[in-house]
């Protein structure tokens, strides 16, 4: 070895430019392909992508993650409807690849891509409902399970 060569390697070392390190812990940036949005327009809820995942948004807030956005995007739509039936303006809109999506999982069903998501929506409307008709069974329970929301519990 020669007494120069460690400061040729550092040398080396110094011109080389820098390489930006990954960190384990590093997130993909979420990209969003369905926005709910109200008349001022903010964001109500949203679906994103990150990595392979698809995630559900809520108030700023992740709600859950899945493989197929399909059924989060028909909760949005039933969510867009709740709020026109009680007078709010919503707007609704989504990618073009969450549409190709939806054309690929109606073309599978051999129906339009429409009627497939109002297949699903109505899938919520009907839990909602079912959930109302047995509240409305028995009033004593509904009565009893209204006390216990209003009482702190420890």
């Amino acid at each position: 070895m020669s007494r120069n060569s460690k400061a040729k390697r550092d040398q080396r070392k110094k011109q080389q430019a820098r390489r930006p390190f990954l960190r384990l812990d590093a997130q993909q940036q979420v990209q969003n392909h369905a926005v709910l949005t109200n008349e001022e327009g903010h964001v109500v809820a949203a679906i994103g992508l990150q990595g392979r995942q698809w995630l559900l948004s809520i108030g700023g807030q992740t709600m859950g993650n899945a493989d197929n956005p399909v059924p989060m995007l028909a909760m949005l739509k039933h969510l867009a409807n709740v709020q026109e039936k009680e007078g709010r303006t919503v707007n609704l809109e989504h990618s073009p690849l969450l549409q190709q999506l939806l054309d690929a999982l109606a073309a599978e069903q051999g129906v339009s891509a429409d009627d497939y998501l109002a297949a699903q929506v109505a899938e919520f409307e009907n839990v909602e409902g079912e959930e109302a008709v047995a509240t409305a069974d028995d009033p004593a329970e509904a009565e009893a399970e209204a006390a216990d929301g209003d009482k702190p519990q420890a």
